[in-house]
């Protein structure tokens, strides 16, 4: 198995964790994307992982909606996904993305592996859950979101409807490693609903 694939199923266990441990009465709970409830959360993800299925010309299998049972629709999802990986042949073929020509299992480590760690952060936030993220992956991430290009946070530059990140919010330089982080992805650190 590969690093990505490995990278890949790690996150995604931790998400289905959250997933799991959201008490039923808070999936209409507000998340820290603007719009957005925990539900909501999910739902990005799980349209994410679609979306690493599009360039092959695939989509997702038939599964409960998040609507109907998140982490059913999710689990069904990642399986979709982890097929990719686990198929030598598919997942270093090259496929057409808006961040040029990469190979599937670098599509998929790139976005929806990891939107996991951040929407995870956000999905814990919403429902009241333990939102700090795995130190190794603040380091691991800190030294690429610094160079976050403006169309970044331009809403539609990659889509009508489409907003990867948010303006910046300001974090003061001494705050601890995870909260410059999310300043940088868009993110208060310290929101509440």
């Amino acid at each position: 198995m590969s690093d990505i694939a490995t990278r890949y199923r790690t996150r995604a266990d931790i998400f289905a964790a959250k997933i799991a441990a959201v008490e039923p009465g808070r999936w209409s709970d507000p998340s820290p994307c603007e719009e957005w409830t925990a539900r909501d959360v999910v739902g990005h993800i799980i349209d994410m992982h679609a979306v690493m299925l599009r360039p092959l010309g695939r989509s997702l299998s038939p599964a409960p909606s998040v609507a109907q049972d998140p982490l059913a629709a999710f689990t069904a999802a990642r399986a979709d996904v982890e097929a990719l990986l686990d198929d030598p042949a598919t997942a270093e073929r090259k496929v057409e993305t808006p961040t040029g020509n990469v190979s599937v299992e670098q599509h998929i480590d790139q976005v929806v592996s990891a939107d996991m760690v951040l929407h995870g952060w956000d999905l814990s936030r919403a429902t009241g859950q333990d939102d700090t993220i795995d130190p190794a992956e603040v380091e691991a991430m800190w030294p690429h979101v610094q160079y976050i290009p403006d169309e970044m946070r331009i809403p539609g530059a990659f889509g009508p409807g489409v907003v990867v990140l948010g303006p910046e919010v300001e974090v003061p330089d001494d705050a601890p490693l995870q909260h410059r982080l999310l300043g940088l992805f868009g993110r208060d650190p310290n929101w509440s609903a």
